[in-house]
């Protein structure tokens, strides 16, 4: 039975089990259906055993050998990552300016950082890619990449885990969720690293803050995973993650990221500066105005909010959300400036 199937599945028994809101009891009533949902890990129906067969399920739509549900964000994949392949002690390299979660996974599994830089794009003002050359892999246990980064620039993995020989790939590929569905996106890491971790809710359409850990090694994750994890998960969150994945496997849902893909290929053939490697993050600069400028008049003259900007560019981030309406919104306001 699938977690969807198991939650749609009616409880008659009288509950004497958390949660104690007994499915029947709503504090916030415009989240009744979500309360519906929330079973407990001791519910006769055995949502662990659904859980275990919706992520055998998603692993094989990816072709990694595990992939794991995730309702702690990114992060959590991250850290299970390291603590996973590591003992105390081993060094771990990653990029001195990387997400937190990064060198806190290196502090919990006690073990050393080693920090690499990456050169910054002059005329974009962003990190570059990661390169084997950058990485000095002596005595290193695990390394972790970030690609895409935050704006969009893809780094060669399989470069990367050709480097690797003796050491641990992980990629943190959270902007990265709608890769493997799509030939026209970047290549995704999962078929490639030990460890790639994707946040859903970051472009795929997924709540916040659902994510996924796909494992390409012989390391078992779970034992990890439980030690950061509460015991009383999530279900409904769990059920959307396969809801998810179900649907960006489907006809439907690549046919929707096509359509995304698309309608952002039509944006870009407006006269404007535009950068990055992944068509989903829009790059973007203007000459004459710094990227604070560019974002502020975007905010205040366009009512559009960007999701990061530098001194040089200004990204806004697109996901599965982003529909037709948006994109022509956006086209019309960079029209716009560039008439100004």
């Amino acid at each position: 039975m699938s977690l969807l199937a198991l939650l749609r599945k009616q409880n008659r028994k009288t509950l004497f089990t958390t949660p104690s809101h007994g499915q029947k009891f709503f504090i916030f009533n415009k989240l009744r259906n979500f309360y519906k949902y929330d079973i407990s890990e001791t519910d006769a129906h055995d949502p662990q055993t659904a859980l275990s067969e919706a992520e055998k399920r998603a692993s094989m739509i990816y072709g990694t050998k595990y992939t794991h549900f995730l309702t702690n964000g990114s992060t959590s994949g991250v850290i299970a990552s390291v603590l996973t392949c590591t003992n105390k002690g081993d060094k771990v390299l990653i990029w001195r300016n990387s997400h937190p979660s990064h060198l806190n996974a290196v502090k919990l599994a006690g073990c050393e950082p080693v920090f690499y830089d990456l050169p910054v794009i002059k005329e974009w003002g962003v990190p570059d890619k990661t390169t084997p050359d950058l990485l000095n892999l002596d005595g290193i246990k695990a390394v972790i990449v970030t690609s895409p980064t935050y704006e969009g620039i893809v780094s060669d993995i399989k470069a990367l885990k050709q480097a690797c020989k003796n050491t641990y790939l992980i990629v943190d590929e959270a902007h990265g969720a709608l890769y493997p569905f799509s030939d026209k996106l970047p290549q995704s890491a999962v078929n490639i690293a030990d460890f790639t971790i994707q946040s859903l809710h970051k472009t795929a359409g997924g709540l916040n803050p659902t994510a996924l850990l796909h494992v390409n090694c012989d390391l078992d994750a779970s034992k990890a995973l439980s030690m950061i994890n509460t015991t009383s998960p999530s279900y409904p969150l769990l059920a959307s993650i396969e809801a998810n994945i179900n649907y960006l496997n489907s006809k439907k849902g690549r046919k929707k990221i096509a359509e995304l893909i698309s309608n952002l290929e039509e944006l870009r053939t407006v006269n404007f500066n535009f950068g990055g490697d992944d068509i989903t993050k829009i790059l973007i600069k203007k000459d004459g105005l710094s990227g604070y400028k560019l974002s502020e008049k975007l905010f205040n003259d366009f009512n559009i909010e960007d999701e990061k900007t530098n001194e040089i560019s200004t990204m806004l981030l697109c996901g599965l959300g982003t529909d037709d309406k948006k994109i022509k919104k956006l086209a019309g306001a960079l029209q716009n400036l560039t008439r100004n």
